[in-house]
């Protein structure tokens, strides 16, 4: 808590015009073009805490940066940056928990990996430029598609048509080497109700964190027919990353002499002296959605939609194996022949069991999606049903490209193994105003999932799944009314969640389950608002993040039997005078584990309940802005409090709170009637040059050798610094 600002209640949002009434994220109802997004997302009277973002919002922070950190000031919410600038491997937490538990939707369609649940937004490069509106709900939410939200969704809807043809043209520079050029361009609506657009966008990033950069190539493509009661939209959206790794994190020594080291790649000789560092050890990905969106109105009243996907997804990431590292520092096999899957070799009548190596990890996957949705709306009652199902089949192998003393052939493969999921769901909403002043709310799902594994895991090791679930999810709120300018809600909702693919690589784990429970109130009126949401979540067998990672930076989890997370959760703004705004947001919360137990030197203890790991009890950020009618200045702060790595409480594993203050100013230079428009953007971020960690891992282990009549638990830690003070200045030029 180092500024008085950031102490305050802390801010929404992005940099927003202070007119007649204020703009905010969370007052402006979306105005949305597909029923199919408006079906899952939660409208302004509905019984839930929920934030809207409109494409005028995010352009003010688009400048390049990955998606998490544009909404970065929004309620609750903390992101991390594994190349410490913004760009590349980002991710975003929502009441605590990580992107595996946070439900991603695009027109619809679940985004959210299958198999490992997580959302990598470094494969959708510049995305945001291609987004319409979004909306962030925090717990449970609406009844939605794909793996069930834990901890908050974010539904988005991609463009929609342009009444007027334009072309735009994008570019942006900044720290660590920071380029990002986009174009973007639209025919226009034709009489005929035809409308053709696209963009191309290529990203290069150094990095904050030394040689992790990143080449991030993205486009999207979409056609569009609006004629009378029949709406189509087909679009193909994609990218290519291409990404040093930097998902080590550095060790706490190492952080004090050299903050922004990197390990991967490193190179030893035989006398463990670093020689340099492998020049590909990069990750590769290609990912590419079609989609296809068809929607009919039947009557006066009713609407069907239909919604078609397919994603493939290939790519893999390169890793060197140093022999001397292995053999002293790691200890961690992947340098022996048997976890090469090589056959017995003999030199001079020697056996070689180890050798320096190149792999590639490769994962190879297709998604298919179709949705079939019927909204109704007549009178006081609103009533949308979806059937939806996916199938999803992914293909895992590793390749030897090279080994320092070995007879291989080209590609050799040491692993092979493929995941298939099906996934499916049905549900009803229902919304029914039985007067003026009360609103009730209903929602029903139900789900089912179909996973299976077969084949081996680099060791190589046999690796089965066969698991299927049937979930019921319901839901229902109601709203309470007196005037225009109030609103009390309450609400609650039940969730189920299956194991993602690494809780099964890790152990034998069990489905969770949530019950969430909200309550709430909203003010409004023309200069100011407030909205105050109490929430209880009480999980059993919740899969909470023990701190450890997997050797690709993925965090593993692991049933935690009782749990909960409950808090207040605080949003308001206000007009306070000509040309000025202040807009900020507060949460407070307490994240326990119940009953918790951890074996130490040997010995089970009973630690009582223990803080569930990354989550902050308080969060906060606040904006204040003054605006004229060409230009704009925010002065932004984000306070995010101490949190643990772990579940055991060990003061190891404790990241300290941080806050860090940015700037942001907008400025119409040009925008006369019938000639182009040119948009100048400057943000500077972390003003104050906070040196400050927003993630890590922890990790134990029992030695059982140094000393053979004792066990000893070992505790260590990495962390993800971030970046100091630095800048990104953009340019808009719209035709």
């Amino acid at each position: 808590m180092k500024t008085i600002i950031t102490l305050m209640l802390a801010g929404s949002l992005m940099a927003q015009q202070a007119k007649s009434e204020i703009d905010t994220l969370t007052v402006n109802t979306v105005a949305l073009e597909s029923v199919t997004v408006s079906a899952l997302r939660a409208k302004e009277d509905t019984p839930m805490a929920f934030t809207n973002v409109s494409k005028k919002e995010l352009a003010k922070q688009n400048v390049g940066k990955d998606l998490p950190v544009l909404l970065r000031f929004l309620p609750n919410v903390v992101t991390t940056s594994d190349a410490g600038a913004g760009v590349g491997y980002t991710g975003i937490r929502i009441r605590g928990s990580d992107a595996t538990r946070v439900n991603v939707t695009i027109n619809g369609i679940a985004l959210n990996d299958a198999e490992s649940h997580g959302t990598f937004w470094v494969n959708l490069s510049d995305f945001a430029s291609s987004v319409e509106n979004l909306q962030v709900q925090r717990g449970v939410g609406t009844s939605t598609n794909g793996a069930a939200a834990f901890g908050a969704s974010i539904n988005l809807e991609t463009d929609k048509a342009s009444e007027k043809p334009y072309a735009q043209l994008a570019s942006s520079i900044g720290s660590f080497n920071n380029f990002r050029n986009t174009i973007k361009f639209s025919t226009g609506i034709s009489e005929s109700g035809f409308e053709f657009s696209g963009r191309l966008s290529n990203i290069t990033s150094d990095g904050y964190i030394d040689r992790a950069s990143s080449q991030l190539k993205g486009y999207f493509l979409q056609g569009t027919y609006t004629k009378a009661n029949t709406k189509i939209k087909a679009l193909t959206f994609g990218g290519h990353e291409r990404t040093y790794q930097a998902w080590y994190g550095v060790d706490p020594a190492t952080m004090v002499a050299n903050r922004t080291y990197n390990p991967a790649g490193e190179q030893y000789d035989d006398n463990g002296k670093l020689q340099g560092y492998y020049d590909n050890q990069v990750d590769n990905y290609n990912q590419d959605h079609t989609q296809l969106h068809i929607e009919q109105r039947l009557s006066n009243y009713a609407r069907l939609s239909l919604g078609l996907n397919y994603t493939h997804g290939y790519g893999f990431y390169e890793e060197f194996y140093d022999l001397w590292y292995d053999q002293n520092v790691s200890f961690s096999g992947d340098t022996s022949y048997s976890y090469l899957k090589l056959p017995p070799l003999s030199i001079n009548g020697q056996a070689i069991t180890e050798t320096e190596n190149v792999v590639r990890k490769w994962l190879n996957n297709d998604f298919y999606v179709a949705n079939l949705l019927y909204h109704y709306e007549k009178g006081n009652h609103i009533l949308s049903a979806e059937a939806y199902y996916s199938a999803y089949n992914g293909s895992h192998f590793g390749e030897l490209l090279w080994a320092s003393t070995a007879n291989i052939n080209p590609k050799h493969r040491f692993y092979e193994n493929r995941g298939k999921k099906k996934d499916g769901n049905i549900f009803a909403k229902w919304d029914v105003s039985l007067n003026d002043n009360w609103k009730l709310y209903a929602d029903a799902q139900v789900r089912w999932i179909d996973y299976a594994v077969a084949g081996e895991v680099a060791g190589p090791e046999t690796f089965t799944v066969n698991d299927a679930h049937t979930f019921f999810n319901p839901k229902a709120g109601m709203v309470y009314k007196p005037n225009a300018a109030h609103q009390f809600y309450a609400s609650y909702a039940k969730a189920h969640k299956e194991p993602n693919r690494t809780d099964y690589e890790n152990g034998n784990p069990v489905p969770e389950e949530l019950n969430d429970f909200e309550l709430g109130w909203r003010w409004k009126t023309k200069a100011a608002y407030v909205n105050a949401n109490l929430y209880y979540m009480g999980y059993k067998n919740q899969l909470v993040l023990t701190g450890a990672i997997d050797n690709v930076g993925a965090p593993i989890r692991e049933n935690a039997g009782d749990s909960y997370r409950r808090g207040i959760e605080l949003d308001a703004g206000w007009v306070f005078a000509p040309n000025w705004s202040w807009q900020a947001n507060l949460s407070w919360s307490k994240n326990r584990n119940k009953d918790n137990y951890f074996q130490r030197n040997g010995v089970l203890q009973a630690l009582g309940d223990t803080h569930l790991s990354y989550s902050p009890s308080l969060i906060a950020s606040d904006q204040l802005t003054y605006a004229r009618d060409s230009w704009s200045i925010s002065l932004v702060s984000k306070f995010v409090g101490e949190q643990y790595m772990g579940n055991i409480d060990a003061e190891l594993s404790k990241l300290e709170s941080y806050s860090v203050q940015d700037i942001l100013f907008q400025a119409v230079v040009l925008n006369k009637p019938n000639a182009p428009r040119l948009d100048v953007n400057v943000h500077i971020y972390n003003l104050l040059d906070e040196g400050y960690i927003s993630n890590g891992y922890f990790y134990t282990y029992d030695d059982d050798w140094s000393t053979p009549t004792a066990v000893t638990t070992i505790e260590g830690v990495g962390y993800y610094p971030q970046a100091g003070r630095h800048f990104l200045a953009g340019l808009t030029l719209k035709f």
